[in-house]
């Protein structure tokens, strides 16, 4: 058959064995040495982190934002999760091989977990994909290594106990990288970090026994029987949502147009964006209700809400419908190739996990807001920083620098990456001093957030329990 057979390339660029790929790699050295990777001093033009933070804010619920801005004054890594707008303006003046793949575009540590598959096997990935573009590899990688010194200064640990948690977890993204660059592109499509995995990487019996007990735990929460009474209530033939001020509520009209049609409009547009399969799945459910949630650091004040749906009186199913902005990346890695950012969002989510939720879907609210749409806390789990000691940290980056390596070796070119990365610390070096330095850099822009607040520049509502 021909090559261009019914009007498709089947090969858009020329075949160049994995070895001369990672030569390509290795010249790469010549114009960006690796040892440049360790540079990070802010140029004298840079912009207000806190104009850049209210920029950000364009489009948000305004209620809502002074919550957003209250989480992130609890502490410099509270900051640090709130402000992947402010990395990537710096990450864009930084050296870059020239490699580029999928991006996260905010791959620190917390944006890492456990979730289920289809499948129902439980596996750890990168779970937030927000600000997902294509982009430089060494962007996710330095968000990464700096988020894991914040997060040891974060439980008080020494500066040598975090220079080491960094240097496992980019250690681990350059071999991790180099057995990619040897794999089958099917076998690397194919690797998943299931939790026998990941509790295999624990270095403590103590460690592998709270990873065990904890996700116990999270099994027992994400039943309908656990799920249906804290989130919703029998009200009339249909249950409704309760709502929880001011962290879920009903929107009105004005926020959430489509109301008095029960979103007819955007759920038909959602169920066009889902296999076939799953569309005969999704039809057998019945929506009853949707309200505002608010979740995270950097994603409150968007719209982000919770629908109920059911397929029977004793069968409801959560969904999370997150709003899509334009990725913190856009400005400096250029434009989406998706007209709505939902589909960018869905896009590079499948393209980076090894698997994405069933109802993983996208869609455009009357209000001409971008959405996308996945289950709502299926067996989802994120690490408690706060519980870590210096053995966790260390083992639980170092997993975070694997499963970074794997996302991007899916779309990019491993043995590229690899041959630039090479064998020996030369990069893991200059990784650490980088990680150190923005670390610095984000605890002086908390500072100075926590300044503009008391000043009245901003305003920050901390939250009580």
């Amino acid at each position: 058959m021909d090559a261009t057979a019914h009007g498709h390339m089947i090969a858009s660029v020329p075949y160049k064995a994995a070895d001369e790929r990672r030569a390509e790699g290795k010249a790469l050295r010549e114009t960006v040495p690796r040892a440049s990777q360790r540079e990070w001093k802010p140029r004298k033009d840079r912009p207000d982190p806190i104009d850049i933070l209210n920029e950000s804010n364009q489009g948000r619920l305004p209620d809502l934002v002074p919550i957003r801005f209250g989480r992130m004054m609890q502490s410099p890594f509270a900051f640090y999760r709130g402000s992947a707008a402010v990395m990537a303006a710096d990450l864009s003046t930084t050296p870059a091989s020239g490699i580029r793949v999928q991006a996260c575009g905010d791959a620190h540590l917390s944006n890492f977990g456990g979730f289920a598959t289809p499948e129902r096997r439980v596996i750890f990935d990168i779970n937030d994909f927000d600000e997902t573009l294509p982009a430089p590899w060494e962007w996710d990688l330095k968000r990464l290594v700096a988020s894991v010194v914040l997060a040891g200064r974060h439980i008080r640990l020494s500066e040598t106990d975090s220079a080491r948690a960094v240097t496992a977890t980019v250690r681990s993204y350059r071999e991790r990288m180099a057995d990619y660059s040897g794999m089958r592109a099917l076998d690397i499509w194919y690797d998943a970090i299931d939790i026998d995995r990941f509790i295999g990487e624990m270095e403590t019996e103590e460690a592998r026994e709270r990873v065990e007990q904890r996700l116990r735990k999270v099994r027992e929460k994400n039943t309908p029987e656990f799920l249906f009474p804290k989130f919703a209530e029998r009200s009339g033939s249909l249950p409704r949502i309760i709502d929880d001020l001011p962290l879920i509520f009903h929107p009105t009209e004005e926020q959430a147009p489509g109301i008095h049609s029960d979103y007819r409009e955007g759920w038909v547009q959602y169920r066009d964006s889902l296999g076939e399969h799953v569309r005969a799945l999704f039809d057998r459910f019945h929506f009853c209700d949707l309200a505002i949630k608010v979740v995270g650091v950097g994603s409150v004040g968007t719209m982000c809400l919770i629908a109920l749906l059911v397929a029977s009186e004793e069968d409801p199913l959560f969904l999370q419908i997150k709003e899509a902005k334009a990725s913190v990346l856009e400005p400096y890695a250029g434009a989406s190739a998706h007209a709505n950012h939902g589909q960018r969002v869905v896009a590079g989510q499948r393209l980076m996990q090894s698997a994405s939720d069933l109802f993983l879907g996208w869609g455009t609210g009357l209000s001409k807001r971008h959405f996308y749409v996945r289950q709502l806390r299926d067996m989802k789990t994120s690490a408690i920083i706060e519980d870590f000691d210096a053995t966790d940290l260390r083992a639980y980056s170092r997993v975070c620098g694997w499963a970074l390596a794997r996302a991007h070796a899916r779309s990019g070119d491993p043995a590229k990456i690899a041959g630039y990365l090479g064998s020996s610390k030369v990069f893991d070096d200059a990784m650490c001093d980088f990680a150190v330095a923005y670390a610095d850099q984000a605890q002086r822009d908390h500072r100075a957030f926590v300044r503009a607040v008391r000043q009245g520049r901003v305003k920050a509502v901390v939250e009580t329990s």
